[in-house]
């Protein structure tokens, strides 16, 4: 059986969209048919190298996505065929499985446990989540990276409470659903930083109280006059090293606390005073919002179901596989909300 994939042959090209041979399932492994699919600024880093050289090219990419089971490998018990499942580079539980190798004629194209860009993808059983209809495919195809991410941000990284001041730069997939995850937390006042006016009106319709376009003005300005004393909690999700150290410099003196989702290229570094750390301010990383997807997302689609998490209002485009790279064109200019592929016509 063959699938329609895209697939990075090298560095800074084009994905490439081809029939691709999809092997025997192992133990541990799923056969999904992909209905739609998250773009994802992470994938984009990929393309470019931001991490350094790719020694798995050629490979698949994707890492979030609404599918249904097609067919399981042995020690499967999470799923069956025919479930409704949201895919997500965070594992969770069941087996994991071990990476996936496509062939076209003689030549291995890999994958890891999980990709989404192709019309079917082996997954291991640790990155599948059973979901319920009550939400639609299309928004389900960005709940296992951007909403768990973002929204795990405020409510497992942080546990953000009502009133909490918090300023999110960079509103991207990841901003925004921290916003709207924000939001549902009652936080208030929930401040947006970014460069692209377009972006900022989006932060506002998402929950955002306050819109501050970086390039126009003084952001340390207006954060003081805002949250004189400093912010509760900020959170960096543009990647960017200026704003890293800003994100940490306005967090609140001694309480705050400053959360770092972007991704530098592995050459920069940030820099920030020791001492503010010794005062008790904190600077915490994080690895998808700490998410546990068999509990978080299971409880963002009953909050989407409510209207509490109005998780599709951050899809702005729809684009077919063989768009892929307009796709990525669209996510570097920065006009984009979120960007879903739909793979399966009947979707």
């Amino acid at each position: 059986m063959k699938t329609k994939a895209a697939i990075l042959y090298e560095l800074n090209k084009p994905l490439v969209i081809e029939d691709v041979e999809i092997p025997e399932l192992k133990r541990g492994q799923v056969l999904t048919k992909i209905l739609y699919s998250g773009v994802c600024r992470a994938q984009y880093n990929e393309i470019i190298g931001l991490k350094g050289p790719d020694k798995f090219l050629p490979h698949m990419l994707g890492h979030e996505a609404s599918a249904i089971i097609e067919d399981v490998g042995e020690g499967i018990t999470k799923v069956k065929k025919g479930d409704y499942v949201a895919l997500s580079w965070i594992k969770g539980d069941g087996l994991d499985g071990v990476n996936t190798q496509y062939k076209k004629g003689s030549q291995i194209i890999n994958a890891g446990g999980v990709t989404t860009f192709s019309e079917y993808s082996v997954v291991s059983e640790n990155r599948v989540t059973k979901i319920s209809k009550r939400i639609n495919p299309e928004a389900a195809a960005i709940i296992g990276c951007a909403v768990a991410t973002g929204c795990g941000i405020i409510e497992n990284t942080l546990k953000a409470k009502k009133n909490s001041s918090i300023a999110v730069f960079g509103v991207g997939g990841v901003g925004l659903s921290a916003i709207m995850g924000a939001r549902r937390r009652g936080c208030n006042p929930i401040i947006a930083i970014d460069i692209t006016e377009e972006k900022l009106k989006f932060a506002a319709q998402c929950g955002a109280t306050h819109m501050v376009d970086a390039t126009r003005i003084d952001v340390w300005q207006l954060l003081r006059k805002v949250v004189p004393d400093g912010v509760d909690f900020t959170i960096d999700a543009s990647g960017n090293k200026n704003a890293m150290e800003m994100a940490f410099d306005l967090a609140k003196e001694a309480k705050g606390i400053c959360v770092i989702a972007g991704n530098l290229s592995k050459d920069e570094k940030i820099s920030i005073h020791p001492f503010e750390l010794i005062k008790g301010k904190k600077l915490f990383g994080t690895w998808g919002g700490e998410t546990n997807p068999g509990i978080d997302i299971p409880k963002y689609i009953d909050a989407f179901a409510k209207g509490e998490l109005p998780i599709g209002d951050l899809i702005t485009h729809r684009l077919k596989l063989e768009d892929i790279n307009k796709a990525f064109d669209l996510l570097k200019s920065g006009d984009a909300g979120r960007i879903v592929i739909k793979m399966d016509e009947r979707a």
